[in-house]
């Protein structure tokens, strides 16, 4: 309910927005939405922080097609994300949105995920380009629930090989940087 948080998810049809905005209502459509939480279709997951248990945001990852009908193949899904502004710019997204797509990947066997992201909303598409995702050359407009026109999106891509191969590479920076440290630190001692 905080329209900052709100306004780049949803793209469900506008019609639903009148009963979106109204919180008993949407509460009404989460209720709905969570009996099918445990559908071995449906891949939504709250964020929550380690040390207290505070919900802060949610991760998705939805069949393509209902954003994109000329896309039918079910593996290939579309992502996103949200979190509380008083969490945002802490990495919780990106560690969420690297554990979703790294399981959707591994365990759920998809092969691509195309997705967006507001050109208005540096900090969703930042995320990204940070895990590996292809901006392609295209722009396009989309409708939000919550805004009354449309914006105009960046469009992103990911194979599952893309995403194993930026896996490995960030392993190896990861490892390198280890080891470069631990030479240092031992170079410094002497």
């Amino acid at each position: 309910m905080i329209p900052e948080v709100n306004k780049y998810y949803l793209t469900v049809p506008s019609k639903f927005r009148e009963k979106l905005l109204d919180w008993n209502k949407q509460e009404e459509y989460y209720r709905a939405d969570m009996e099918h939480a445990n559908d071995p279709n449906i891949f939504r997951w709250s964020i929550f922080l380690k040390e207290t248990g505070e919900c802060i945001g949610r991760v998705s990852c939805h069949e393509r097609q209902h954003e994109d009908e000329s896309i039918t193949n079910p593996s290939i899904r579309g992502v996103g994300w949200y979190i509380d502004p008083h969490y945002q710019g802490k990495g919780y997204a990106t560690e969420a949105a690297t554990a979703m797509i790294d399981y959707m990947f591994e365990e759920v066997d998809i092969s691509e995920i195309i997705t967006g992201a507001a050109i208005s909303n540096p900090a969703s598409w930042m995320i990204m380009e940070k895990l590996g995702f292809t901006r392609q050359n295209k722009t396009q407009m989309v409708q939000y629930t919550y805004l009354d026109e449309p914006v105009e999106d960046y469009s992103y891509n990911m194979t599952k090989e893309q995403w194993l191969n930026f896996k490995d590479q960030k392993n190896i920076r990861r490892r390198f940087y280890a080891i470069n440290t631990l030479w240092w630190g031992i170079w410094r001692t002497k």
